[in-house]
């Protein structure tokens, strides 16, 4: 896990790179726990729906989304002349190209507090209440998927 979240709170994950993270985890898993031996026929079979069974600990996208609140908040308590701060917050100037705009890492932290209930009002003036952020890191890190 260490090797594969390396740098995750910098990331701005698209819906298309969360389901490739969630793939890749379920293979490393299926490697893990091997093959299942069938009750009825005794036949080996891969692994399926017993993952979350085996394996009940938060899936590799909350704690991308987890590691990332809990660097949003380093970054909104950051002076503002400082390069992180600049980098992760700041508005570039020039114009920008043609199509949809790229998804940015503030767009993510948006997203991940509106998906816990805590999407009200500004993420940067919500993480300098220390004890709601903490609560609300805490709810993704405890959140579930089906």
């Amino acid at each position: 896990m260490p090797v594969v979240l390396y740098g995750c709170e910098n990331w701005s994950l698209t819906l298309r790179e969360e389901r490739r993270l969630r793939v890749f985890e379920n293979r490393v898993l299926r490697r893990v726990f091997g093959p299942k031996r069938d009750q009825v026929t005794g036949e080996l079979r891969k692994l399926h729906n017993e993952l979350s069974d085996l394996y009940p600990l938060l899936n590799i996208v909350w704690m991308v989304k987890s590691r990332r609140m809990r660097w949003a908040r380093h970054v909104a308590r950051m002076e503002e002349g400082r390069g992180v701060h600049r980098v992760m917050v700041g508005k570039p100037e020039g114009s920008r190209p043609l199509g949809r705009p790229r998804r940015r890492w503030e767009d993510n932290i948006k997203t991940d507090l509106q998906e816990v209930g805590g999407g009200f009002g500004d993420w940067v003036e919500l993480a300098w209440d220390r004890d709601r952020w903490r609560a609300l890191v805490s709810m993704v890190m405890n959140f579930r998927v089906p």
